[in-house]
């Protein structure tokens, strides 16, 4: 039998926050999404401003960063034509993104969910996820 460790509704609205606040400091509108060690679901915001079309992207990366225990911008390093990786991004019925902006959220070394976010940049983006990460593990310590 297994035990796991998963993000719950606290949790997730504690890493929007966190993203947010950062989103709001760069002043990009941002679409995010917080998932469980699974994949799937737990909390989203779409700030006001924040693109229709990145409610769907901000979803996929943090699907593909938790169920992958991968960032999403190391799948794009990798994913170049040549490489064994390359074409990835097809998986899943297109649900891997390769696009950076997505990150796994691990404690005490075991990833228990992921973070997505789109509407800026994949650095934007990035930036807004680690401090999503960051909020969420000071609030929790």
């Amino acid at each position: 039998m297994l035990t796991i460790n998963r993000l719950d509704l606290n949790d997730a609205r504690l890493l929007i926050e966190g993203a947010s606040r950062k989103a709001r400091e760069i002043g990009v509108p941002m679409c995010i999404a917080i998932t469980d060690e699974s994949g799937n679901l737990v909390a989203f915001e779409r700030m006001d401003g924040g693109k229709v079309t990145s409610s769907t992207v901000a979803q996929d990366k943090a699907f593909t960063a938790a169920a992958a225990r991968k960032a999403t911008h190391e799948y794009n390093q990798a994913c170049v034509p040549g490489n064994l990786v390359f074409g990835i991004h097809t998986a899943i019925g297109g649900r891997l993104c390769v696009v950076g902006g997505g990150l796994p959220i691990a404690v005490d070394g075991t990833v228990v969910g992921g973070i997505g976010l789109s509407s800026g940049t994949p650095q934007q983006d990035i930036e807004c996820a680690e401090a999503g990460i960051e909020h969420f593990m000071n609030e929790r310590a």
